[in-house]
């Protein structure tokens, strides 16, 4: 059984009162069609720092004792969970120290440094990230703030997934895309809870699929070299995550780098909104007709919109043009 409950869920809910957006929740009847079902999308890209790891982070630092909170926070991140934790922190008036790989979208980069943090470069491995932050705990004293195992992390997220439902109903399915699987267990905890009788499925790239052998081999899967555009879904799970999927998640599904570029189009073109590539992860498999059912209403949770837009637009500019 995991640590943590829905209880933790709630308390998370009220602790991130007014700071954290309520999104929107959108449809699309061109991609209803698409999908064979109805679908309802969770907008998390409207969510502040541009993504459902505010919540987390948010949760976490305001969880912190005072004492705790004296040296600051650091963490380990590609991008997502970096902006909100150095967003968080700056709401609490603490500094932010931020192990970053070295092939991180520049745009995250950017906008984690906009924050307030302190960002640190370091290879783009497992082993590469814990050791950099081991160092710079060591040096700063700061409190560690896991991107995706921490209990306060993980009940942050669970927080989108009961507004979706509040706003939007039952469901047949709730999909959401897995990296490290923060945001899917805190789904499939509150889901649990909120609709026992629906599904709860992870989408996971072919070219990071650790979750999926990690559930299929009943052993948590760490050392891999991930290769997706899905930049946010390049970590492993962590043992909490990978108790809490494999007790709440009905299953993984994998998607193609095509499909996954398929999805962020569709969306992009169809709905008129700008989603990262770790979202259509989570579109992928509608698409290709995964659950095309007649009369199944699907729930998903576009994670985040901070794509990386520096090459879409030097090839419109006029350089580029002449």
């Amino acid at each position: 059984m995991s640590s943590i409950t829905w209880n933790d869920i709630c308390a998370a809910r009220e602790r991130i009162a007014g700071y954290a957006h309520r999104t929107p929740t959108l449809s699309s009847t061109a991609i209803n069609g698409m999908a064979g079902a109805t679908v309802v999308f969770k907008c998390e890209n409207f969510q502040k720092t541009g993504s459902f790891k505010f919540r987390g982070a948010f949760n976490t630092v305001a969880s912190l004792t005072p004492e705790e909170r004296a040296h600051g926070v650091y963490a380990h991140s590609s991008g997502n969970h970096a902006q909100a934790l150095a967003l968080a922190a700056q709401l609490h008036g603490i500094p932010a120290y931020i192990v970053m790989p070295e092939d991180s979208n520049p745009a995250k980069v950017s906008a984690t440094e906009g924050y307030g943090a302190r960002v640190i470069s370091c290879p783009p491995t497992h082993r590469g990230r814990h050791e950099t932050a081991a160092r710079i705990g060591e040096e700063t004293g700061a409190a560690f703030v896991h991107p995706h195992n921490e209990p306060r992390v993980i009940a942050g997220q669970g927080t989108a997934v009961c507004e979706l439902i509040e706003d939007a109903g039952n469901f047949d399915v709730i999909l959401t895309p897995v990296g490290g699987g923060g945001l899917l267990s805190g789904t499939s905890i509150a889901t649990a809870t909120l609709l026992p009788n629906t599904r709860v499925i992870g989408c996971e790239p072919a070219g990071a699929d650790d979750a999926f052998r990690s559930i299929r081999d009943g052993r948590l899967v760490t050392d891999f070299t991930p290769e997706t555009i899905a930049d946010g879904l390049r970590t492993p799970l962590g043992d909490n995550t990978f108790a809490i999927l494999r007790e709440h998640v009905d299953r993984i599904v994998l998607v193609s780098e095509q499909e996954i570029v398929h999805a962020m189009r569709t969306v992009w073109e169809r709905m008129k909104i700008v989603i990262e590539p770790s979202s259509a992860v989570a579109v992928a498999p509608l698409l290709r007709g995964e659950f095309a059912e007649r009369g199944l209403r699907i729930g998903v949770v576009l994670s985040g919109g901070n794509a990386d837009l520096e090459g879409f637009f030097s090839a419109l500019s006029p350089q580029a043009a002449a």
